[in-house]
Formats: C-alpha cells, sequence, structure tokens
C-alpha cells in the first residue's frame, strides 16, 4: 500500500504545479471615443500657426496593462506613437491635415498584441472646405499575389470618406508600369471597386484619385499586386 500512496503524492504535487501553466489571457481591442471617425477635429489647443496639441481618448480594454498610440499623417504617411498606461494621450499635430489612428493593447505577460480600428478625421486648421481622405486601398492587398477570374479580370476595391460628405468620384490609374500614369476608369461616390484586366506573371500596380464637388482632390498612396 506504501507505493500506493507515495504514487498517488506524486500525481497529486504534479496537478498542482501544473495549474499555473495556462497561457496569459490575451489583450483585447480598445474602443476609439475621440477624435471621431471622419470627423473634423476642432477641440486642438492651438500651439501655433502650423500646430495644435489634440488628445485622443479610448475605453478601456480587458487583460491590458499599456497601450501604444499611433497617428499617421495621411499626406507624409509619417506616423507618431506614443505609449501610455491610461486611455488618453495627447500630440502635436499638423493642422489642417488629414490623419489616421488606432491604439494597440499590451497585456506584459502576453506575447499577443491586440488592435483598434482604425479611425479617420481631419485636424481643424484655417480652411472652410476640406480635401477628401485618401482613399483606403482594400483589395488586392499592396505586395499579394492574386489568381485572376475567368475572364482574365481582377477587382480593385477602396474605401472612400470625406469631412463635408460631399465626394464627386473616384479616378483609378492601373498600370504594369511604376507608377501607373493611365487612368482606366472613374466611378461615382456610392461605387469603390472597379475591375480590370490583367495577365498572368505580370506585376501591376494601382492608385485613386478622389475628388469632391468643391474640385478637392487627395491621392490614395500606390499599390502593387502580382497576378498567378
Amino acid at each position: 500500500m506504501k507505493w500506493f500512496f507515495h504514487s498517488l503524492g506524486i500525481l497529486v504535487l504534479l496537478w498542482s504545479c501544473g495549474g499555473n501553466d495556462d497561457p496569459p489571457p490575451a489583450p483585447e481591442g480598445a474602443s476609439l471615443i475621440f477624435p471621431s471617425e471622419n470627423s473634423e477635429c476642432t477641440t486642438g489647443v492651438s500651439i501655433n500657426e502650423t500646430q495644435s496639441q489634440v488628445t485622443f481618448e479610448w475605453q478601456t480594454s480587458a487583460n491590458t496593462d499599456s497601450y501604444t498610440l499611433s497617428v499617421v499623417n495621411l499626406n507624409t504617411n509619417v506616423p507618431q506613437t506614443v505609449s501610455t498606461v491610461t486611455t488618453s494621450a495627447t500630440l502635436s499635430i499638423a493642422k489642417g491635415t488629414p490623419f489616421s489612428w488606432s491604439v494597440n493593447s499590451l497585456n506584459s505577460k502576453s506575447d499577443q498584441i491586440a488592435t483598434s480600428e482604425t479611425w479617420l478625421f481631419y485636424n481643424s486648421g484655417s480652411q472652410t472646405t476640406y480635401a477628401p481622405f485618401p482613399a483606403q486601398l482594400v483589395s488586392p492587398v499592396s505586395g499579394s499575389t492574386v489568381q485572376k477570374d475567368i475572364a482574365n479580370e481582377v477587382t480593385l476595391i477602396w474605401l472612400g470618406a470625406d469631412v463635408d460628405n460631399d465626394i464627386e468620384s473616384f479616378e483609378v490609374f492601373f498600370s504594369d508600369q511604376n507608377p501607373p500614369t493611365t487612368s482606366v476608369g472613374t466611378t461615382t461616390s456610392e461605387t469603390m471597386e472597379f475591375t480590370v484586366g490583367v495577365v498572368s506573371n505580370t506585376v501591376y500596380f494601382w492608385k485613386v484619385i478622389t475628388t469632391d464637388q468643391e474640385g478637392n482632390t487627395s491621392g490614395s498612396g500606390l499599390f502593387e499586386f502580382k497576378v498567378f
């Protein structure tokens, strides 16, 4: 019987020691609050003629002990980041400029990172009308390799937004040359996709120019993809 109780004791010890082997809970994504999505931010504190301080706010996310705020100038694609243990952070950013922003949630006991949605906004400036936000190219993903359909075509998909809600059109530039200088078509504000003919084993480049009713324009930046 001694061997039985001895073995039982070992099993109990192993079980009790293994109770802490569960992985730490992964952080969850934060919900953004301010600046609002597709809005004009008018509450910044003016620093000088070109800069103002804007306070970004988001909700507490579960299993999180720190956050990293990322704010990207959409005219230059230059990001600014700041880490914080609170649910707000203040940055000095350019006036009259479109930005995107998002928040990463981190847990020091986990190697996983949760990312919030990405919101767009214009930091208020002296202008009374704003150019559209640069179109966000969605598909094909830049750098990807895609399969053409049976008609030897691929569909380009993007997202568009405007503070003034007066987008007039989207013009699509598409070519196997970099940069693409060939305009292959224009869509209305309600249509954010365009089908193009492609050839296998070829790399293509594309961009979208957004125009509003005031004649203001913005460029999406350049995406590329390869066709099988």
